[in-house]
This record gives C-alpha cells, structure tokens and sequence, in this order.
C-alpha cells in the first residue's frame, strides 16, 4: 500500500508554479477550492482498478477498491489510503457547516467528506475528479 506524506514531504510552490503545471480547471479546483458540475469531471463514473493520487503532487490518496457510485456525480470513497493522506478542514462556507478535505502533501482541495457513507466507515469522501490523477493497478 502506498504512504502517505509526513510532515517533512510538505510540497510547497508559488501561485506562479501551480498555475504552470496545471491546467486551468485542475488550479480552479485544487487551489482556489473550486467544485466541478456532478457528472462533467473526470473519473465520477469509472470503475478500473488502481490508485487515485492527487493531481497537484501526486500523492497517493484512494484505492479503486474503496470507489463507491453515491449517486451525486462526483467520485465517492469511503476510505483514503492512510488517515494521513489527507487533512480534514471546517468549512463554513455557502452558509453549511461541511468538512472540506485537502491533500496533506500539497494541501490542495480535494472535496468534501460526510457521514453518509457505506460500511465499514460510514464516511463519503466525495472528491472533484480534477483533483485526482489515476493509475491503472498494474501500471
């Protein structure tokens, strides 16, 4: 199983950087904490085998075999890979009270994670498909 990052893996790059190694969407999402539509980004409906990292880093964040379809349009797991793999934030944005999960290497934003998942967590985490890069098992 891959690691997650320690605290001494921090990646961090200027604004100038990000927006050179990203494509426009990917910055929207990942560093000004943007949302895609459901059912317009990538990965909301695959179902191949093999790793989900982030798309800022490269950090190893989900496994395919934690992949459920929730229904919402965006890709839903119900475990990352390691509970050091991503940080949990209050958000309290758009007047709701949510959890906003980032990449604890690059502290890109991901998505959100709530209650209302599958066991054995119980926990949906439901990620923008332009934060994630993925890497067929095998490959």
């Amino acid at each position: 199983m891959p690691s997650a990052p320690t605290t001494r893996d921090r990646i961090i790059k200027s604004d100038a950087e990000w927006r050179a190694e990203l494509t426009p969407e990917q910055y929207r999402v990942l560093r000004q904490h943007g949302t895609e539509r459901p059912f317009t980004g990538p990965f909301w409906n695959s179902n191949e085998a093999g790793l989900y990292s982030c798309a800022g880093c490269g950090a190893p964040l989900f496994l395919s075999d934690t992949k459920f379809d929730a229904g919402c349009g965006w890709p839903s797991f119900f475990a990352s890979v390691s509970p050091d793999a991503i940080i949990e934030i209050d958000d309290l944005s758009h007047g709701m009270r949510r959890t906003e999960i980032r990449c604890a290497a690059c502290e890109g934003h991901l998505g959100h994670v709530f209650p209302d998942g599958p066991r054995p967590t119980g926990l949906r985490y439901c990620l923008n498909g332009h934060a994630m890069r993925f890497t067929p098992e095998g490959a």
